[in-house]
């Protein structure tokens, strides 16, 4: 109520709402807010600064609340009752602060403001209420399934995609009992895999299929290339088969990503990837060495996908979710041998037979059982030290080293040459010749570089074919 003298104001007030705060300066204010010159007070919209009473900036008493963030700016007023005269009293001298402490309390000002509109956005979404307390909290949660999109390419598209066309092969025979992978090629239940996963099944035992549902079958050789490591093998009474796309392993880059699917150490359904780490790796697999039987050579395709014993057959396939490998071999730390089946673990030298390579074979092998290799009509002396592969000086049980009317003799190799490239491709020794003629078919022409008498020659081959086991 008024008794008669003037009221006297608050030592602090807020703006009105109505009048916008005064753009804060540039440089840091005074410690309890921006101050202006005595005599004026805020400007209105379509009013001028009038005469008032001398203001300054002076701290609020003990009893009053402080300002709160976002109520906009507080002027304080100097008592218009001072003695007459008396200049407005200066702020309070602020602490001393050197420049880094200003700018980290700034930082830490708009970092709390920041969290506390956070807060606040985050309250009223767990009201939902319209901001009345119910008692009760609900938990902000993700939308059921997220975005639901992977990137083309993406490890999860690809796996997701070919999963059902990969299968699961387990083998007993000849004693030995154990696992590898396959691909799907048809919906007539051809399935495509190494020949060292089936081959203790080749007389007697037994082969079952698992595929990605759970569903079991028994399955028979089609046929089985040792030379090659391929083998394809057949399931009967299964519907709703998912075949894979066989790519062209002819247009693989080193650095190209990749996906491996398989059953490493029995473990079903496991997805790894990597890059393309090297191309026409000239791979020996198994046995002890040398051109017997039991030997496969493979102009490989190298990945450091993580591959292990049981991704034997199993799918290397590209970015567009084709194959363009068979996941045959790996280089492993304990012995060494470069076969699948050593129980050693990935070291990140892991080897494939390209899809080309495979597609050609798994078309022989489904008409005719067997696969035709292209052949030199060389013997290739193994025990040979040197670079290159060498004819050697005779034959088998004392035959010629270069068998007469064959395509060596008719492009003039004689015993004691040297090859060292074909088409351009080196050769170190006698297994890299036959794993480079094993990227032809017969019939096709290929230029041999030889060594004779120290002299360098170029001999044109049209390559010849002989059935493979």
């Amino acid at each position: 109520m008024n008794d008669g003298k003037p009221a006297r104001p608050r030592w602090w007030t807020r703006p009105r709402k109505d009048r916008p705060a005064p753009a804060a300066p540039h440089t840091a204010p005074p410690a309890h807010g921006p101050s202006r010159a005595p005599g004026t007070t805020p400007a209105s919209p379509g009013r001028s600064n009038v005469p008032a009473p001398p203001y300054a900036p002076v701290p609020p008493p003990p009893h009053d609340p402080p300002p709160q963030p976002g109520t906009g700016t507080v002027w304080h007023r100097y008592d218009p009752w001072a003695p007459p005269g008396q200049a407005a009293l200066p702020p309070p001298p602020a602490p001393a602060r050197g420049p880094g402490r200003r700018r980290l309390l700034t930082g830490a000002v708009l970092l709390a403001l920041a969290a506390g509109l956070a807060g606040g956005l985050t309250g009223a979404a767990l009201r939902g209420d319209g901001g009345g307390d119910s008692g009760t909290v609900s938990l902000p949660q993700i939308p059921t399934g997220g975005s639901g999109q992977t990137a083309p390419g993406a490890v999860a598209r690809i796996a997701a995609a070919a999963l059902p066309g990969v299968v699961y092969i387990h083998v007993k025979g000849d004693g030995v009992e154990g696992t590898g992978t396959g691909i799907v090629l048809d919906t007539a239940g051809h399935i495509l895999t190494n020949n060292h996963v089936v081959a203790p099944a080749a007389t007697s035992g037994d082969i079952s299929v698992t595929f990605n549902g759970g569903v079991t079958r028994k399955a028979a050789i089609t046929g089985r290339d040792t030379g090659y490591d391929l083998a394809v093998v057949k399931v009967d009474g299964v519907s709703g088969l998912r075949p894979l796309t066989l790519g062209d392993s002819s247009a693989v880059r080193i650095g190209d990503p990749v996906v491996a699917i398989g059953a490493p150490y029995d473990l079903e359904g496991t997805v790894t990837s990597g890059i393309i780490s090297a191309k026409d790796r000239a791979i020996t697999a198994g046995g002890e060495g040398g051109a017997g039987s039991d030997v496969s050579y493979m102009d490989a395709l190298q990945t450091d996908a993580p591959i292990n014993p049981g991704n034997s057959g199993g799918p290397l396939m590209n970015a567009r979710g084709q194959v363009i490998g068979v996941n045959s071999a790996i280089r492993s730390a304990d012995d060494g041998s470069g076969a699948d089946g050593s129980q050693g673990g990935s070291i990140g030298l892991g080897f494939a037979i390209p899809s080309d390579e495979a597609r050609r074979v798994a078309q022989q092998l489904i008409d005719h059982g067997h696969a035709v290799h292209p052949v030199i009509g060389v013997t290739v002396d193994m025990r040979y030290t040197g670079d290159g592969a060498r004819i050697a000086a005779t034959g088998p049980s004392g035959a010629p080293a270069v068998t007469p009317g064959g395509p060596g003799a008719a492009a003039g190799l004689k015993s004691g040459d040297v090859v060292t490239a074909v088409d351009g491709k080196p050769v170190h020794t006698g297994e890299d010749l036959i794993v480079r003629t094993r990227d032809y078919r017969p019939g096709e022409r290929v230029a041999l570089t030889v060594l004779r008498g120290g002299h360098r020659l170029t001999l044109d081959l049209v390559l010849g074919g002989a059935s493979g086991g």
